[in-house]
């Protein structure tokens, strides 16, 4: 196996497990984000320490820009830009989990339908 395969196995896993989890459970996923915003900047640079790390991974080693499989290196540098403006600007990060409310817990299952959607794209590009 490549290192680039065993990183889109890295992210079709992560992407199966949190996004049927959101879809599951998206009431749980307000009252960690709920528990995040109560810390303030602090649960901001947590939850940009979070995605900094798996994009970080996916981002050293995954530099693959043709096909389907480019989806896991846009991902990795999005969650990395993510990261980012969490750590420098966790005023931005906090200004978006003020929107995140038991009302709009919905919100999480289409994020995780989005994430299922992304890992099956990624593993039917093995196959094809």
């Amino acid at each position: 196996m490549t290192i680039e395969r065993a990183t889109e196995v890295f992210a079709v896993v992560n992407l199966a497990a949190i996004g049927a989890s959101h879809l599951v459970q998206p009431k749980v996923w307000v009252e960690f984000f709920v528990f995040l915003r109560e810390r303030g900047r602090a649960g901001v640079f947590f939850n940009g320490m979070l995605s900094l790390t798996f994009g970080s991974i996916l981002v050293a080693f995954h530099n693959v820009w043709t096909g389907w499989p480019m989806i896991v290196t846009v991902l990795g540098w999005a969650q990395v830009l993510k990261g980012l403006i969490s750590l420098v600007a966790p005023s931005i990060g906090l200004k978006k989990m003020l929107r995140v409310s038991m009302d709009r817990a919905w919100e999480f299952q289409v994020a995780g339908a989005a994430f299922v959607v992304l890992s099956a794209l990624i593993a039917w590009s093995w196959i094809r």
